[in-house]
């Protein structure tokens, strides 16, 4: 079992950054976050292996970093040039190796225009 627990969410206005964090209670081999829209599906933003690969969304790319410290269990999500249409609830993702997947409650990310 492993515990995921979000931070960083808010308003902000377009153009504007954010920081995400999640902390999870233990070590995980990739972690990621995803995001839902209402109305909408979720939808991958950014994942980063243990190595510290990294894949995004094409629609984040240049502007959302993911990075991680192995030794906090955490994985970050720096968001820079926000836009209205990256509002959305924002999930964070974890694997564990040789089991399932886990995810947080979701944290709450709003751009104003």
């Amino acid at each position: 079992q492993v515990q995921l627990v979000e931070s960083g969410g808010g308003l902000v206005q377009a153009g504007g950054s954010l920081r995400l964090s999640c902390v999870a209670s233990r070590n995980c081999n990739s972690m990621g976050w995803y995001r839902q829209a209402p109305g909408k599906q979720r939808e991958l933003v950014a994942l980063i292996s243990s190595s510290g690969r990294t894949t995004y969304v094409d629609s984040v790319k240049g502007r959302f970093g993911i990075s991680r410290d192995n030794a906090k269990n955490t994985v970050y999500l720096q968001m820079n040039s926000l836009k209205p249409e990256d509002t959305a609830v924002y999930y964070c993702w974890a694997f564990p190796a040789g089991t399932t997947a886990y995810w947080g409650q979701g944290t709450q990310v709003t751009v104003s225009s």
